[in-house]
């Protein structure tokens, strides 16, 4: 992990394409301002991690039900 420290209105550049700037620090937070291009997807983390988490929740939810589905089907197969 790369750790700068950077001043109010400085900036990072990352590639030739991104440039994140600092724009404000007050007490324990620090906002961001981050100028890229519309195809760089940018997220929060913790959202992320949640979206990922539901994704991951649904999927064996989904799978579950596919099974029980299937088993069903079997059965009304096989009483023909």
């Amino acid at each position: 992990m790369l750790i700068l420290k950077r001043k109010i209105n400085e900036e990072l550049k990352i590639n030739s394409n991104i440039t994140i700037k600092i724009l404000s620090i007050s007490d324990n937070q620090v906002k961001i301002g981050i100028d890229a291009p519309g195809s760089v997807q940018i997220y929060r983390a913790e959202l992320l991690d949640k979206v990922t988490e539901s994704i991951k929740t649904a999927s064996v939810k989904s799978k579950e039900n596919l099974t029980n589905l299937n088993k069903y089907m079997l059965n009304k197969i096989g009483k023909k």
